[in-house]
C-alpha cells in the first residue's frame, strides 16, 4: 500500500530585543541562573505586564515577510496550564486574533517550487527552563518572558526533506530581518512538527502525532523520516495510530511516547484582561515594510541573473545574510564575466574551511580582495590548485596575504617542461601497472600518473604541463 506523510512544523523563535516581553529584565543569554527575573515574569501578585513594543514591531515585520495579512486589531489572551517552568500558571500568548495571518513560503524542492502555507504568526512569552540533575529537577527563570514568536504552518509538507528546506528558508528569512539570531544550541529556535500519514489519493486527514525535542535541522528531518516509517507500520499491522506528543531521542534514533496530545479547549483560553487590545495601523505596517531587506529568494534570483551563476549556487551564497554581503564583495571584484571559477573556490574550499573551523564565511579571518588576489594566482597558473588550498588555510590561519604566503613556501607553480621531467620519469618508472593501462586505453590511468607527478612536485607541478608531457613521453614507452 502506498502512503503520504502530512506534515506541519511549529516554530518558536526568541526575539533579539535587549528586554523581555512584557518587563524590563534582561534576555541576555547564559546568565547566572534566576538573575534575570523581577515580579512581572515571576507572577507575583499586582505586578502588571507592559508590552516591548519593538517585540511587536518584529511580530510585523515577520509576518510581511512571509507574505501574511497583518491584523490592524490584536490582542493577547491567557493559555492556562501548570507546569513547574511556569511561574504564573498561564502563558501571555494569542488565539483567536493574532497579530499575523495566511501567510506562505515557496521552496525549492526537487527542481520545482512548492508554496507552504503559513497559518498564523503570533507572539508569546517564554517559559522558563527545567534542569534534571540526578534525581532533582532545577528550573531557571531567566527565560521566563522572553518574547517568544510562534510561526504556524498549513500541512503543506509531504517528506522529511520538504520541512528541511522550510526550515532552512525559513531561518535565513529572520536572520535577513534580524529580528533573531535563530541560535538552536541556546534554544533561540525550536521546533515541533505535526505529522500524519495517510493513503495516497485520500483527502481526510490521517491521526496525527506532534514531535518534540529536535535540537537541529537535521534532527528534524531524521526525526520526520522515522515517525513516517514508525505510523505507517502500525497503519499495515492493522493498528491505529494514536494521538499523542512524542519525544525524539537523538541518540537511540527513534521517537518515544510523552502524554496524550492536548487540545486548545484544555488550555481554557481567554483574554489577557491586565493588557489592552493593540492597534496596528496601515501607517505603522507600510513603516515597518520599508524596513524589510532584500530577501534570500530575491537575492538568489538577482545573483542568478545578474552574476550569471546557477540557482543551485547562488542559493548557497545567499544562505547567510552576512556571507551573502562577502560573496557580493567578491562577484563585484571579479574582473571576468564568466564567474563560475571563482564561485567554485567560493562555495568549495572556502566553505570547506569555514565548516570545519564550525564558524560563517563572514567571521573568518580574510577579506573579499584576498580570496580575490588567491584566484588570480591560480588562474594565472602560478600557483596549483592544490597549493592554493595550502595558501587559503595558512591565510586564515596567520592574516598573511597569498603573495607573501606562496614566497615564504616556495609554492610557486612549476611549468617549465625541463624541470619537471625528473618527477614524470620517476612517476613512470614507479607505476609501470598504470602504463600499461593506459596504453590499453584506460585514460583514468593517465590521471593517475599526473597525480603521482604533482606528489612528487609536493603540488607545485602545473597539472596541464605535466599531462602533455606524459602523453608525449608514453606515445614513445
Amino acid at each position: 500500500m502506498s502512503y503520504e506523510a502530512v506534515i506541519g512544523l511549529e516554530v518558536h523563535v526568541h526575539l533579539k530585543t535587549r528586554t523581555k516581553a512584557f518587563c524590563g529584565c534582561s534576555t541576555e543569554f547564559g546568565s547566572e541562573p534566576n538573575s534575570q527575573v523581577c515580579p512581572v515574569c515571576l507572577g507575583f501578585p499586582g505586578s502588571l505586564p507592559v508590552l516591548n513594543r519593538l517585540a511587536l514591531d518584529y511580530a510585523v515585520k515577520t509576518g510581511l515577510a512571509l507574505n501574511c495579512r497583518v491584523r490592524e486589531f490584536t490582542k493577547f489572551d491567557r493559555k492556562n496550564y501548570f507546569y513547574p517552568d511556569l511561574p504564573k500558571n498561564y502563558q501571555i500568548s494569542q488565539y483567536d486574533l493574532p497579530v499575523c495571518q495566511e501567510g506562505y513560503l515557496e521552496i525549492d524542492i526537487e527542481e520545482r517550487t512548492k508554496r507552504i502555507g503559513i497559518t498564523r504568526v503570533h507572539l508569546e512569552e517564554d517559559a522558563g527552563k527545567l534542569i534534571h540533575k540526578d534525581n532533582i529537577s532545577l528550573v531557571d527563570f531567566n527565560r521566563a518572558g522572553v518574547p517568544l514568536l510562534e510561526i504556524v504552518s498549513e500541512p503543506d509538507m509531504n517528506s522529511a526533506q520538504e520541512a528541511y528546506e522550510y526550515l532552512l528558508l525559513l531561518k535565513s528569512i529572520l536572520e535577513y530581518l534580524e529580528v533573531s539570531d535563530c541560535d538552536m544550541e541556546k534554544g533561540s529556535l525550536r521546533c515541533d512538527a505535526n505529522i500524519s500519514v495517510r493513503k495516497k489519493g485520500e483527502v481526510t486527514l490521517g491521526t496525527k502525532a506532534e514531535l518534540k525535542n529536535m535540537n537541529s535541522f537535521k534532527g528534524v528531518r531524521d526525526a520526520l523520516d522515522y515517525e513516517i516509517n514508525r505510523q505507517i507500520a502500525v497503519l499495515e499491522e492493522g493498528s491505529k495510530v494514536i494521538q499523542e506528543t512524542r519525544l525524539w531521542d537523538p541518540k537511540a534514533l527513534k521517537s518515544v511516547p510523552m502524554r496524550s496530545k492536548e487540545e486548545a479547549k484544555d488550555y481554557r483560553y481567554f483574554p489577557e484582561p491586565d493588557l489592552p487590545p493593540f492597534i496596528v495601523s496601515k501607517e505603522k505596517q507600510e513603516e515597518i515594510a520599508g524596513q524589510i531587506p532584500e530577501l534570500p529568494r530575491k537575492k538568489m534570483a538577482r545573483f542568478s541573473g545578474e552574476y550569471g551563476i546557477s540557482p543551485y549556487e547562488a542559493k548557497i551564497l545567499v544562505g547567510s545574510k552576512k556571507d551573502s554581503l562577502f560573496f557580493e564583495e567578491c562577484l563585484k571584484g571579479y574582473p571576468s564575466k564568466d564567474k563560475k571559477f571563482l564561485v567554485n573556490w567560493l562555495v568549495g574550499p572556502l566553505f570547506s574551511e569555514a565548516n570545519s573551523r564550525s564558524t560563517a564565511v563572514s567571521d573568518l579571518k580574510i577579506k573579499p580582495a584576498d580570496i580575490l588576489a588567491l584566484v588570480a594566482f591560480v588562474e594565472k597558473q602560478e600557483i596549483s590548485q592544490l597549493s592554493a588550498k595550502t595558501v587559503l588555510t595558512k591565510m586564515l590561519d596567520t592574516g598573511s596575504s597569498p603573495a607573501d604566503l606562496i614566497r615564504e613556501n616556495n609554492l610557486a607553480q612549476i611549468s617549465d617542461s625541463g624541470s619537471l621531467d625528473g618527477f614524470v620519469e620517476e612517476a613512470i618508472k614507479e607505476n609501470p601497472k598504470s602504463v600499461a593501462d593506459y596504453k590499453q586505453g584506460k585514460l583514468n590511468a593517465l590521471m593517475f600518473l599526473v597525480g603521482q607527478t604533482m606528489k612528487k612536485s609536493k603540488g607545485k607541478a602545473n597539472p596541464k604541463v605535466v599531462q602533455e608531457i606524459l602523453k608525449r613521453r608514453l606515445a614513445d614507452v
